[in-house]
């Protein structure tokens, strides 16, 4: 069965939890560590002054990733998910063809994929392949193990589920 995602609006609110506390240590700590480490005399030399600078340069490009796939996800409108059709939110039930048993998916952000609780990313080659399906179709998914067949058996749009 699959476990309920979270939600744009809740991944959203997490990716600003992580921003915040990294931007705390951008701003506050790293500032500190970084010119304790110089204190301890040879640049050249200095491990932790390499290593704080090693981890200012990820914190940096980590906020910087943030703030984009925040900006992505204020831009998502609920609205033009399709009624019809699999897409965000979109709960499957699906046959596997060649494993001859039936499994549960929802599609969700890579945020909140989770596939041992059948959240899967409509960025993962399944979800891919499901997008834009619909109850009766037959989808191929190209994975590294090889193809998969399956059916879809029935669908719950996002709609649907409110």
């Amino acid at each position: 069965m699959v476990e309920s995602g979270s939600g744009i609006e809740s991944t959203k609110k997490s990716l600003e939890e992580e921003l915040k506390k990294l931007e705390h240590e951008l701003s506050v700590e790293l500032p500190k560590e970084i010119d304790r480490a110089r204190q301890l005399g040879d640049l050249s030399e200095n491990a932790e002054y390499h290593m704080a600078l090693q981890r200012q340069m990820y914190v940096k490009a980590r906020v910087k990733q943030l703030r984009e796939r925040i900006a992505a996800l204020a831009t998502v409108n609920l609205s033009s998910i399709p009624k019809d059709r699999a897409a965000y939110g979109s709960i499957l039930k699906l046959f596997d063809l060649d494993k001859e048993e039936e499994l549960e998916i929802k599609l969700v952000t890579h945020e909140e994929a989770n596939i041992q609780k059948g959240l899967y990313s409509v960025q993962s080659p399944i979800g891919k392949a499901l997008l834009g399906a619909k109850e009766g179709d037959e989808v191929t998914v190209e994975t590294p193990s090889g193809s998969r067949h399956f059916e879809v058996i029935s669908l719950k749009t996002l709609h649907e589920q409110e």
